[in-house]
């Protein structure tokens, strides 16, 4: 996984959003912009970063692509960073 990716998408506050909003459910370009005061093209840039971080995926149906998070992803990204605690004193001491 490239970690950087991952966190250059998820340091912007409206894609944390987009985020939330696909907790939900999967959600169309549309239907996520509806949520917020902005173009449609910078909905998608949002939508591409996210994408390139594989944070989300697209599916499409008919004549719609939907949008939805990529739980895999996320629960990687959780269990790395509650590995860095791991439970090591030697560190907690310094």
């Amino acid at each position: 996984m490239a970690f950087a990716e991952t966190f250059k998408a998820l340091s912007d506050p409206v894609r944390r959003q987009i985020l939330e909003l696909l907790k939900k459910g999967p959600l169309s370009a549309g239907e996520i912009g509806s949520h917020f005061e902005m173009t449609g093209a910078t909905i998608s840039y949002h939508l591409k970063i996210l994408k390139k971080a594989d944070l989300i995926f697209e599916s499409r149906e008919k004549n719609f692509i939907y949008y939805q998070l990529n739980t895999s992803v996320l629960e990687e990204i959780m269990l790395w960073i509650s590995g860095l605690n791991g439970g090591n004193s030697d560190v907690e001491s310094k």
